[in-house]
């Protein structure tokens, strides 16, 4: 049997993402920019992926910029917001459980000048409001903080860290990360109170290399790059139109079915972490569990490259942190301040739409083995 749990690292593509990007290479591959018919329907269908996304967001259609991914979009939003208010402030606040597109971005310009303040997360993997209201400061240039943690679900309280900036009369301008919330948890932008969010399309069924990010009116984000007018100038380039076409597919689809894959996908944590407490007690379960998409666990005492080679023996794709991170140790992990066994036998299990029960048993059911068999080993 083969089961894929690693949907946090990237998902499988809808059909409905894969038939609107063939139907659209084979029949319509006009240039969005191009004022023939062909250019007119091409933009047409550009449009309406912008729609879609910003539905989805609750945002309007003009504040959707499109990029090549979650990466390059928190990239852009870092170092762009760092450019537009050098002369303002220099100070930024962070926090240690960030993706790598955020956190060098960060570390980046710390060695240019700017003063950056790294939060740590208490015990459930969240950034807890009173720290950042500590942290904050009238010369904070601007806050990037994740809405939902890659490797332990853990859901950070952005709408308080915006009211807490209004509260006090700041001008502190505020990103988020959402590539890992956008379709999984209710967001609108209005309510959230980010100033910029990032989403991507392969973490919600659709295709690789294209994302994009929200930027509110009056933000008026330096240009990502130098050439042509696409993307109102900010973000110039030929649109990759079937990727973009296909992530406004998954966006439309998504948000429309959120509740009820939300709820589908709860259950289905929610059976796996109850067999583990009966059945596999030494088992720890790591944070709050407030995505159920989620789930990071450690078998203590076992390393967990040793665990994924064993599960990948029996079928079972699953990941160890970040899939980013290419095996090395979790600094999200490490700033909760577990136990170094607890660190190093940890794994992430990831959930999608298309997960099953019947899956999950079966997950359950291997890592028992694998941990009866590993502790033979010891």
């Amino acid at each position: 049997m083969n089961v894929y749990f690693d949907n946090a690292a990237t998902t499988k593509v809808c059909e409905e993402s894969i038939e609107a990007m063939v139907t659209l290479m084979r029949e319509n591959y006009g240039n969005p920019s191009s004022t023939h018919y062909m250019g007119r329907q091409a933009a047409e269908m550009l449009g309406t992926a912008r729609a879609n996304i910003a539905a989805t967001l609750g945002a309007p259609f003009e504040s959707i910029y499109f990029t090549s991914g979650g990466t390059e979009a928190n990239n852009w939003a870092v170092l762009g917001l760092a450019k537009l208010l050098e002369r303002k402030g220099k100070h930024i606040i962070t926090s240690m459980i960030e993706h790598d597109a955020v956190y060098e971005s960060c570390k980046k310009l710390e060695s240019l000048g700017w003063e950056v303040t790294y939060l740590f997360p208490d015990n459930s993997g969240r950034i807890p409001c009173e720290d950042f209201t500590e942290a904050l400061r009238e010369d904070t240039a601007f806050a990037s903080i994740m809405l939902i943690n890659n490797e332990t679900g853990a859901e950070n309280p952005i709408r308080e860290y915006s009211n807490e900036i209004k509260r006090r009369g700041f001008k502190t301008l505020l990103h988020t990360d959402a590539v890992q919330g956008f379709c999984k948890t209710p967001i609108s932008v209005k309510t959230l109170g980010a100033d910029l969010l990032a989403v991507s399309a392969h973490k919600i069924h659709g295709p690789k290399g294209v994302g994009a990010l929200y930027i509110s009116k009056g933000v008026n984000l330096p240009q990502a790059q130098l050439g042509g007018g696409q993307e109102n100038s900010k973000r110039p380039g030929t649109e990759a139109l079937p990727a973009i076409v296909g992530f406004g597919e998954a966006a439309l689809i998504g948000g429309r079915t959120l509740s009820e894959t939300a709820e589908s996908v709860s259950g289905i944590r929610s059976r796996v972490v109850s067999r583990l407490k009966s059945e596999l007690p030494d088992t720890v379960v790591i944070g709050g569990g407030d995505s159920p998409y989620l789930l990071s666990l450690s078998l203590p005492g076992h390393k967990s490259e040793v665990i994924m080679s064993f599960m990948e023996s029996e079928g079972i794709c699953v990941s160890k942190s970040s899939s980013c991170k290419k095996g090395a140790r979790s600094r999200v992990l490490e700033s909760m301040r577990l136990h170094n066994s607890v660190v190093d036998g940890a794994i992430r299990v990831s959930f999608s739409k298309y997960s099953t029960t019947h899956e999950a048993d079966f997950f359950v059911d291997i890592l028992k083995l694998a941990s009866e068999k590993l502790f033979k080993a010891l």
